[in-house]
């Protein structure tokens, strides 16, 4: 009865924020834009001279211009670092498991040999590095020929509307899908290491960014792409990961470098600190912990260490005072639900996160902001007249977001739909609602796509909290029933290699969901697609020629243009994901890129995509 009574009211609650439903009609489709129809009622055919009148127009991409100003953040990085525990710097080598020679400086507990004992311990599997590049290649000028754009599709978007002069646009990739030099320049092994254990390919040579990343962003330059995001490789900097051991000279002075690139190519870094890539020192040792299944998310990020709140905040530290007088916008944490194993682990994100951003503002005095990136494939009732369906959305979407949103956003406590499910979940006192409410300037979110939910039984909020108390249930520990069509049996969009997509379509619904749960501006911090099967076409002028992937990326575009001027949602920015092909945690195979990239050259070629998203945001600003 307890149950009960609390699910109607629920449901009561939640039935008056449910904003679309299913119309049903007959008919052809209306052409409300066709007011004269009617005098068309007659053609007038008739003989004219034939003549070849054909013409096309040939557009260049417009560059990005280079800087007339520089803009800071923060004092100097010489005068930033007195604010950290004193830090020692030092340089490693490269890991091959096929050498002979051995470090003799065994006495160092922070030496080559204990640097090259974190990846015999790792072992990472099947590790082979069959690189082009071993040192940074100098960027040559784009052609012209490259930057010609391609012919227009027929139908495309009929909207008026501008973007804000303030939106950033930009293009997005995370360290271990594009840097490459996996065991170079004093790495240490991480997550993304040992993860894959099967005989799909691992991101030992990616993109060969970490060598190639001057053209790369010389060609992004060059499209006119004013934002690029990445992420930090925590191994890269601190290869012991934890407070008080050396940092990684080269490591340091690579991302240094990268940015210092980025501002002279006119363009705006923004940078994330955690990217999945957890270093292995969290596992405590036992790396059979990376393939556990976790109770919350899908991997086991190893969060939860308890050394993992204070390592996490000092290699922020290091990174924010030697590079944040260069960058504005800060990311902690890449879609942190993804990959914490349990209540402990969501403790841990979210008070790191709080400890970052007082830092960042307070001790270090910046000027940028800061945010954290979520991921949530927005919960879409299976009938938005049913109010069961609409609290099983609500139940979805807010175990995935609140869970963070409410302490981080809001100041106030996980929400119902989290405490029920997780029975560890560590409790959030007033003081600490108090320290980590307001600690974000955005949220930042990865909208790729939807799921249609409904109970687990139909019409029954009771089978939702039930499967709450039950961790063997098949639908824990969302609880919800995940489909993919809608209540006429249709799939509610295309079929791309991962996912079903159709973001566009319940965009500014979700949109509009953050921004008045939450009160925060939104910046889109990922949005791609994958076309189907794009991996499989042998000829380059097929990969190049995506046209599901601009449908989506426009259609996508104008929903946002239409969530800032109709329904008044300040969206900040948006991320395309990805700037190329990479490696998608365990292959090569779902093409999310605005390139191609060739893996025996790693030549780069630019899509149609790229060109028609690039030209309608531009053209937009």
């Amino acid at each position: 009865m307890w149950l009960s009574m609390i699910s109607v009211l629920a449901v009561l609650a939640i039935t008056i924020n449910a904003q679309q439903q299913y119309i049903t009609t007959t008919g052809p489709s209306p052409r409300t834009q066709c007011s004269t129809a009617a005098s068309w009622s007659q053609p007038n055919y008739h003989f004219a001279a034939f003549q070849y009148s054909m013409s096309e127009t040939i557009r260049v991409a417009t560059s990005v211009p280079a800087p007339t100003t520089t803009s800071t953040y923060a004092a100097p990085p010489d005068s930033l670092t007195s604010l950290i525990p004193s830090i020692s710097y030092t340089t490693w080598g490269k890991w091959d498991p096929n050498t002979t020679a051995s470090a003799n400086d065994t006495d160092n507990p922070y030496g080559n040999a204990a640097w090259t004992a974190l990846w015999e311990a790792a072992n990472p599997p099947n590790f082979t590095e069959q690189a082009l590049y071993s040192t940074t290649v100098e960027p040559t000028a784009l052609p012209t020929s490259e930057l010609i754009l391609p012919p227009a599709d027929y139908f495309g978007p009929t909207d008026c509307y501008q973007f804000p002069k303030e939106f950033m646009f930009g293009v997005a990739g995370s360290a271990s899908q594009i840097e490459g030099a996996t065991a170079e320049e004093g790495k240490s092994p991480s997550l993304m290491d040992v993860l894959v254990q099967d005989d799909r390919p691992k991101a030992y040579v990616t993109n060969e960014n970490y060598y190639l990343y001057k053209q790369e962003i010389e060609r992004l330059a060059s499209m006119g792409v004013k934002y690029y995001s990445f992420s930090l490789a925590w191994t890269r900097i601190l290869p012991f990961a934890l407070p008080g051991t050396p940092v990684n000279q080269e490591g340091l002075q690579h991302y240094s470098d990268l940015i210092d690139f980025v501002l002279a190519k006119g363009m705006i870094p923004t940078v994330t600190l955690l990217h999945f890539d957890t270093p292995l020192q969290f596992f405590a040792g036992n790396l059979t912990a990376t393939q556990e299944p976790p109770l919350i998310g899908y991997v086991n990020g190893g969060y939860q260490n308890e050394t993992f709140i204070d390592a996490f905040v000092n290699y922020a530290q290091i990174a924010m005072t030697h590079y944040a007088d260069r960058v504005p916008v800060w990311f902690t944490f890449n879609e942190p639900l993804l990959y914490s194993s349990d209540g402990k682990s969501i403790n841990n994100v979210i008070k790191a996160h709080a400890q970052v951003y007082h830092f960042y503002k307070e001790t270090l005095g910046g000027t940028g902001k800061i945010s954290i990136k979520f991921n949530d494939n927005f919960g879409v009732p299976r009938d938005p007249s049913n109010p069961n369906d609409v609290y099983a959305a609500d139940h979805f979407n807010s175990f995935q977001l609140a869970t963070f949103c409410n302490p981080i956003f809001l100041g106030i406590d996980y929400p119902d739909s989290y405490k029920q499910t997780v029975p560890d979940y560590i409790t959030l006192t007033a003081e600490d609602l108090a320290y980590i409410g307001g600690t974000a300037d955005y949220l930042g979110i990865d909208p790729y796509t939807a799921t249609v939910v409904a109970p687990p039984v139909p019409d029954s909020i009771d089978s939702i909290l039930e499967c709450t108390t039950n961790s063997s249930s098949p639908y824990s520990p969302y609880c919800v029933n995940q489909t993919l069509s809608n209540p006429a049996g249709w799939n509610i969009g295309y079929r791309s290699q991962s996912y079903v997509y159709i973001t566009p379509t319940y965009l500014r619904l979700y949109l509009s969901y953050l921004y008045n749960t939450f009160r925060k501006p939104v910046i889109i911090t990922e949005f791609g697609f994958p076309v189907f099967a794009e991996a499989e076409k042998v000829d380059l002028s097929d990969q190049l020629f995506d046209t599901p992937r601009s449908i989506y990326y426009l259609s996508y575009m104008s929903e946002v243009l239409k969530s800032i001027w109709e329904d008044g949602v300040e969206v900040a920015g948006a991320f395309a994901w990805s700037f190329a092909d990479n490696w998608e945690f365990g292959d090569y195979d779902a093409h999310f890129g605005l390139q191609t990239v060739n893996r025996t050259t790693q030549e780069r070629r630019f899509k149609k995509s790229f060109f028609d998203l690039v030209d309608f945001v531009n053209t937009r600003s």
